[in-house]
């Protein structure tokens, strides 16, 4: 007659079934004897394992088994499948001492979630999608670099202050929707692409994912369309709920007039210079509108301020930069639709010999780390942007779990950071 034993109140089984359990993970009588001690078995307990591994009724040594299952993991641990679910998706809603012996189990079974089940059990593929097109694709510029081998020299000087990637932003975006992804026990896919090969991405991410969340006026609004018949699609940095998509945005127009009141009416400068980015950027729409009303707040005329527009660049804003500070009217200021062309200013502005506050204030938008390290510090206005990732990532969820009803704006706070290039006062 076969030995029953308990873990904790919950009555588990049997030994011989949970050998059974052990045997799919160990091979050797040593390993399952380990394993059993890991899980509270007693001394005779694991040494009975052992035994049965053993003598070949259970498994031979060196024989291929079959991978354990969720329901092995549940018998080992003495819980149910649900709470095994719930400790591979959201740890840290799981008591400690649950958590920690499932994660034991699945340690000592080697257990590993198969995520094609998951999806046919639940209808979904438990993926969320983040797509930015025409962005994070970087141009092969040195082909000829890849090789079998060998050490090449290479006069590196004018690239210093090139930057190899743009999309700063992009990359913290990415983290915090990663994050929300993470602790809610999604998966996410990142995807690019730019010019003919942007619809074949977007539908091919749409054929995988659960919900899809986009860079706005990135994607034709009759694609999205076409994809949130499927999926739910949210719109990233644009407040697009009257064209029928939920959307993630923050407030830009209040940041950059609050910012700019700060240059025009709080440090006295009248001789100002505006560097703005793509006109079709939703973002530089809403910047530039905050930008031209504390111009009317403070009483200066735009006719006044010249105004040239980037691609939220840095190279393009150095060049623009150049253009400004060689025109033989110096501007006293330069406000910029976000950092990446602040930095580009800053660069102008070092290679001309001018001192940063004492000659040239210099702004910028959006607050990604780079800023912080400049010289000098970067003055910005701070978007929350891993929280924009994370609210994208919530939004999707919130749509599975709701499918119907309007469509859903989020708008998120900003604030002004007073650095170096434009202190709190001159």
């Amino acid at each position: 007659m076969p030995v029953r034993f308990l873990t904790g109140r919950t009555e588990v089984g049997t030994v011989s079934r949970s050998v059974s359990v052990l045997r799919k993970g160990f091979r050797s009588p040593v390993e399952i004897s380990q394993a059993a001690a890991c899980l509270g078995w007693s001394g005779c307990a694991a040494r009975g394992a052992a035994r049965r591994t053993s003598d070949g009724r259970h498994g031979l040594a060196g024989q291929r088994t079959a991978p354990p299952t969720v329901y092995d993991v549940a018998s080992a641990a003495g819980v149910s499948i649900a709470t095994v679910s719930r400790v591979l998706r959201t740890p840290d809603a799981v008591r400690e001492g649950t958590r920690d012996r499932v994660q034991a189990a699945i340690r000592t079974l080697g257990y590993v979630p198969s995520g094609n089940a998951r999806a046919l059990a639940g209808k979904r593929t438990g993926v969320v999608g983040l797509l930015l097109p025409g962005f994070d694709v970087v141009p092969d510029e040195r082909p000829d670099l890849v090789t079998d081998g060998g050490v090449r020299v290479v006069d590196d000087r004018r690239h210093v202050t090139q930057p190899f990637s743009s999309n700063l932003y992009f990359d913290e975006v990415l983290r915090g929707a990663e994050t929300e992804a993470w602790q809610r026990g999604l998966a996410l896919m990142v995807a690019a692409g730019r010019g003919s090969s942007r619809d074949v991405i977007v539908n091919d991410v749409a054929g995988r994912v659960d919900g899809l969340a986009v860079l706005a006026q990135t994607v034709p609004d009759d694609l999205l369309e076409h994809v949130a018949r499927r999926i739910p699609v949210v719109v990233l940095a644009d407040d697009r709920g009257s064209r029928g998509f939920d959307s993630v945005s923050v407030d830009n127009a209040a940041g950059m007039r609050t910012l700019a009141a700060h240059v025009i009416g709080r440090l006295g400068v009248r001789s100002l210079a505006y560097v703005a980015g793509p006109i079709d950027s939703p973002d530089d729409i809403e910047r530039s509108a905050g930008f031209r009303q504390a111009l009317e707040d403070t009483g200066l005329a735009a006719s006044e301020v010249r105004v040239v527009h980037g691609d939220f660049g840095r190279a393009r804003a150095r060049e623009l930069a150049a253009q400004l500070l060689d025109s033989g009217a110096v501007p006293r200021a330069i406000m910029c639709s976000n950092d990446q062309s602040a930095l580009g200013v800053l660069d102008a502005a070092a290679a001309r010999g001018l001192r940063v506050p004492e000659d040239l204030v210099v702004t910028g938008f959006d607050g990604i780390d780079a800023g912080r390290f400049s010289s000098p510090r970067l003055t910005t206005v701070h978007q929350p942007m891993g929280a924009l990732g994370r609210a994208a990532v919530r939004a999707i969820v919130g749509r599975l779990e709701q499918p119907q009803g309007p469509p859903r704006a989020v708008r998120l706070p900003v604030e002004v950071l007073l650095r170096e290039s434009c202190p709190p006062a001159l």
